[in-house]
């Protein structure tokens, strides 16, 4: 069976390794030459109790050719106990009691094939899972699945014991290997070469050499169960993507991505690349990535407490290093003090921010866009800083790579957006040579300045000269105190304070002209144009090729692109679809007058379903 592209889902218990095993699925896909979006979906409460409905963990990748999303609903579901075939077919009414199968909740197609682990579907494990019946042959009528969908059943547990009853592991042991059984299944399913599968569990567990012998054993006897059996369903081809340019390709996630975009930055402006941070999620994994990079130059202080953080990050950027802090929502709101004082002594420095779900502790492993005034507006004072945000988990390299930039080349702040779809979903990224990124010239001082250099001194475009301390010639302070236009010392004078509030406005405002325009995607002649930002753009693209209509896309938020008015006054109807109650309409409005900016909002922790999308944009 040839398809351009499926959906596939595995879903499971919390301990059952589904992040791990969809991880390694979409790798290898990847590897192949298919375009590939994931999301992967777990709950943030410490681990609830084995089998229950609370524990259920999901990882869904979209694998072949023309992806921009990881799918509305699953082709494939690997479903490893009764919990998680109950959560997948009912959705958010997964607790509902005497809820059925209902197509706009159920996350897998009414013409599914769901493959279930049937030693996990015993009388305890549907009473765990809040089920009326204790029958598995019941579990499907009151479901109320349809006939349409394949259920097939494997003795996933069983199948594994037995592959590894000589192996000298315990049961528990055995048991967490059951994952890789049910990878073996996919790989023979979608026709993946085992022999690149079993590459990847050596890179996995290089540190713990111990396991390699027992997890390629399950998922080679996994691989000739499916090959053997047939298990009564057709393999599936995935076509590979024509249009890929020549290259070295990779699945990479967002936090990573993003994390390699500060390296290569560094690199191509003869920095060294400074991280000062504090642990939350959504974000961690870009200081654990950068702090493996010691080998790279890179500096990584893992501080006390977000405030600490930027302010070492600070600290560095006073002394020459490219510095960088990371965080999300609570974390932006704390450090926005320290980024004021940053943006007082044109300083450079990158903060990114995950987003979370919100406010306060909210929902810390779910995604929205909820940030986004926070980072325009949300500094006391007039406190001028660039906004960019990210829109793909690969681009993250691309658009960290840009905030770096930005920031050494104009002297201020940074703040760059993505969310936890983008940090903990992965994409296909082509592995660029460094010679290929753009050159970064940091604002340095020029020789002829030494003697006479002055912290107020600014080029034609408003931007301040950048000087370090050892630098004979070029001794000065810098404060968090306004300072006088010229000589740079205290001043509380009021025409010279709105001389340096309109320099630094400016300074922000002229990083436009270093920008793209902004350009429309999709049908650039129908009379509705949908508008989105960041991690949506996926779904946006998908819905405007459905609807046949324009859409603009917007990368860069602060400064907006210099023909955004004349590119959204062209269109008759404007709908701004975002994960927010209306954040980046609030600011287009602001913005572009004379026109009515309608809005589609979601703010369920989840991204957009194109479905969702095309039924909205009708509606209005």
């Amino acid at each position: 069976m040839q398809k351009q592209n499926v959906v596939v889902k595995f879903c499971g218990d919390s301990g059952d390794g589904m992040q791990l095993t969809g991880n390694m699925f979409s790798s290898l896909s990847a590897i192949l030459g298919n375009e590939i979006s994931t999301l992967p979906d777990y709950p943030a409460e410490i681990r609830a109790p084995q089998g229950t409905l609370g524990g259920v963990s999901g990882f869904q990748i979209n694998l072949g050719a023309g992806v921009y999303t990881p799918g509305d609903k699953a082709d494939v579901l690997v479903a490893m106990n009764a919990a998680a075939l109950k959560v997948c077919t009912l959705g958010s009414k997964f607790n509902v009691p005497g809820a059925k199968f209902n197509e706009a909740d159920c996350t897998y197609k009414k013409n599914a094939v769901i493959v279930i682990d049937t030693d996990s579907f015993g009388e305890k494990d549907l009473e765990k899972a809040l089920y009326q019946t204790r029958q598995m042959e019941e579990v499907f009528v009151e479901l109320g699945i349809p006939e349409s969908v394949q259920i097939v059943p494997v003795a996933i547990t069983q199948l594994t014991k037995e592959s590894l009853k000589d192996s000298g592991m315990d049961n528990k042991s055995i048991l967490k290997s059951r994952n890789m059984f049910a990878l073996g299944i996919v790989c023979w399913l979608f026709n993946r070469p085992i022999d690149k599968a079993i590459h990847f569990l050596e890179g996995k567990f290089a540190k713990k050499p111990a396991l390699i012998a027992p997890n390629v054993k399950v998922l080679t006897d996994g691989y000739n169960y499916g090959n053997n059996t047939a298990m009564n369903i057709n393999t599936i081809n995935v076509e590979v993507s024509e249009d890929l340019q020549h290259g070295t390709y990779t699945s990479i996630a967002g936090n990573k991505a993003t994390a390699w975009g500060l390296i290569a930055a560094a690199h191509k402006c003869g920095k060294r690349l400074f991280l000062g941070s504090y642990p939350i999620t959504p974000a961690t994994d870009i200081m654990h990535e950068l702090a493996g990079r010691k080998d790279m130059g890179v500096m990584v202080v893992q501080a006390e407490d977000e405030i600490a953080g930027v302010c070492t990050a600070i600290g560095a950027s006073f002394a020459g290093d490219l510095a960088c802090t990371s965080t999300s929502g609570p974390g932006l709101s704390l450090k926005s003090e320290a980024v004021g004082l940053a943006v007082m002594a044109e300083l450079p420095l990158v903060i990114i921010d995950v987003q979370r779900g919100g406010p306060s502790t909210g929902l810390p492993t779910k995604t929205e866009q909820t940030d986004l005034l926070q980072a325009v507006y949300g500094r006391n004072g007039e406190c001028p800083a660039v906004v960019i945000a990210a829109s793909t988990s690969a681009n993250c390299f691309q658009y960290a790579f840009e905030a770096c930039k930005i920031a050494v080349e104009n002297m201020t702040p940074v703040i760059l957006m993505t969310d936890t779809y983008l940090a903990n979903g992965t994409g296909l990224w082509r592995m660029p040579k460094l010679a290929e990124l753009p050159e970064i010239k940091p604002q340095s001082v020029p020789a002829e300045l030494k003697g006479k250099y002055s912290v107020s001194l600014r080029d034609e475009n408003s931007i301040r000269y950048w000087a370090t301390p050892g630098m004979e010639g070029y001794e000065h302070r810098n404060i968090g105190l306004e300072r006088d236009s010229l000589k740079g010392s205290i001043s509380t004078n009021p025409e010279n304070h709105e001389k340096m509030v309109k320099a630094r406005q400016a300074k922000v405002d002229q990083v436009v002209n270093k920008i793209p325009e902004l350009r429309v995607q999709g049908n650039a002649d129908s009379d509705t144009l949908l508008i989105g930002w960041g991690s949506t753009e996926g779904h946006l693209h998908a819905a405007a090729n459905e609807l046949n209509c324009a859409l603009a896309h917007f990368n860069y938020i602060n400064p907006l692109p210099k023909n955004t008015a004349e590119v959204i006054k062209r269109y008759k109807k404007v709908i701004v679809c975002e994960l927010n109650n209306g954040q980046f309409a609030t600011l287009l409005r602001s913005k572009v007058q004379g026109v009515e900016f309608k809005q589609y909002n979601e703010i369920m922790g989840q991204p957009f379903a194109v479905e969702r999308i095309v039924e909205a944009v009708k509606n209005l």
